[in-house]
Formats: structure tokens, sequence, C-alpha cells
């Protein structure tokens, strides 16, 4: 068994996949899915379910690494921004060398701040450095160093 993908719904599948292409150097697995069909409405549980999007490979984990499915279904409800503390999926992180620097390259690319940068102490495991941001459709996103 193994991990494989996480998945974000998007308004527009193009838009968010080129900020986690540019914020994070994602990279697009071809082919774009263009999805429909009795077999989708069946695995969903969505009537005329219709999607495009495409998976893109997460850094730090080779050619065969898990994907950020960002898929943009034909109807889609919308919804509040998800707060930290709220059940369910909350955030993707990624571990990056320089917190300051990836949140200022998030911004640039559209993204929001959520919270400040804060460094803790861990006992026996390091200084961590840390920051909540949103991408561009206010998904979380957890920008991550450890030292």
């Amino acid at each position: 068994m193994r991990f494989a993908h996480t998945n974000i719904v998007s308004i527009n599948w193009k838009e968010l996949a080129e900020f986690y292409v540019k914020t994070f150097n994602c990279k697009i697995i071809p082919p774009i899915r263009n999805q429909s069909g009795k077999w989708l409405e069946k695995g969903t549980g969505l009537i005329n379910a219709k999607l495009t999007g495409a998976h893109l490979l997460l850094p730090g984990y080779g050619e065969n690494g898990p994907t950020l499915e960002i898929y943009q279904y034909e109807v889609i409800e919308n919804q509040e921004f998800a707060k930290p503390n709220q059940r369910g999926f909350g955030h993707i992180a990624f571990e990056v060398q320089s917190v300051e620097e990836v949140l200022q390259n998030l911004i640039q690319n559209e993204g929001k701040v959520s919270g400040e940068i804060t460094k803790r102490k861990v006992e026996g495991v390091g200084e961590l450095t840390f920051v909540y941001a949103r991408d561009p459709e206010g998904n979380l996103i957890e920008l991550q160093s450890w030292k």
C-alpha cells in the first residue's frame, strides 16, 4: 500500500495548477483529464459528473511520487473557507528551506497570508518555523522548516 494523491476541487483548475507549479515547483503530469460518463457518476455518486483537471507531481519524491490532483467539476457547490480548526481535511503542508522566501513567492503568485511566521523549539526534534497561508482559491497551506 502507498499514498497516491490529494485532490483539490477548483473553480479554475488551470490557474490553481499554475499557482502550485510557480510557488512549489510542482510539475503537471500528462494527460490532462477530461472525464465524464456513467463510470464517473457511479464512482463519485454525482449525477452528470463531468470534470477537467490534472495531476501535479509534488516536489521531493522523484518521478513516481504522490501527486496533487486539481479538478474542476462542471457544477461546483460553493462553501465557506475552511478554518484551521474545522473538522475534516485541514491543509496541505510543504517543508521548505526558507518559510520567509516561499511565503513571499506565494504572495507574489496571488496567495494570501493566514497567520504569522512562528518559531518554536521542539524537544528532541529541533526548531520549527511555520506559518499558515492560503492559495488563490482559499485552500489552507502550511509552510514549515526544521532546523
